[in-house]
């Protein structure tokens, strides 16, 4: 396990070849036994592959293009975003968008490169999150545990994932899209496929915090 750990990244251009239904069936399946407190299982996971991911990534661009905007359930990040966690964001943006030559004076290519979020980086595969909004922090703790088994369990069968909260600033729209009733919310996206080994793109590596700093032994 600690090899797919070290081998997972956040992959931002993927191939188009499909992912075979069964390989996506037992990844799924095998995630679904990720601990919950208290066994309440509380995450629901939509699939979208197909003409459904061509209809719902053109309409989200479509929106996106247009201007519109719908309020999120939850903030991606905090106002105000203090440090070290602001400098953090802001490198990890400025290192992808070198990768690409995009400059920060590019606001054009900034824009076309946000829109990719919409369109699952050209993944085959799509995957929604989702949560009653009534669930307090400790179940979306859960979630996010599923989340990464889902992507650890992907990475052992040679594909590759992207998480994406960006998905939350179209709450409305999914909830329409997925059939989705009035209590659940997606929590997060998630892009997963064969990654494009030869997109620049794919190159970037972020740091980590080192040892010293994120773990502390009280003895």
């Amino acid at each position: 396990m600690a090899s797919a750990v070290l081998r997972r990244c956040s992959v931002r251009a993927f191939r188009p070849d499909p992912v075979p239904a069964p390989l996506l069936d037992d990844i799924l399946a095998a995630a679904l036994r990720a601990p919950s407190g208290g066994n309440l299982q509380p995450w629901q996971i939509h699939v979208v592959t197909g003409a459904t991911l061509r209809h719902l990534t053109q309409r989200v661009v479509e929106q996106q293009r247009s201007g519109h905007s719908e309020t999120p359930v939850q903030a991606i990040y905090p106002d105000n975003l203090w440090e070290p966690y602001r400098t953090r964001r802001f490198a990890v943006g400025e290192d992808l968008y070198r990768t690409i030559g995009i400059e920060r004076a590019d606001r054009t290519g900034r824009l076309a490169q946000v829109e990719q979020n919409f369109r699952f980086f050209g993944a085959p595969v799509g995957l929604f999150f989702a949560i009653d909004r009534r669930m307090p922090a400790m179940q979306w703790i859960d979630l996010g545990i599923i989340m990464q088994t889902v992507m650890l369990l992907a990475v052992d069968a040679g594909l590759a994932t992207c998480p994406q909260a960006a998905w939350t600033l179209w709450p409305d729209t999914l909830r329409n899209e997925l059939g989705l009733d009035e209590t659940m919310t997606v929590a997060a996206g998630m892009a997963l496929g064969y990654e494009d080994r030869d997109h620049p793109i794919n190159t970037l590596q972020t740091d980590r915090q080192a040892m010293q700093q994120a773990v502390r032994y009280h003895m």
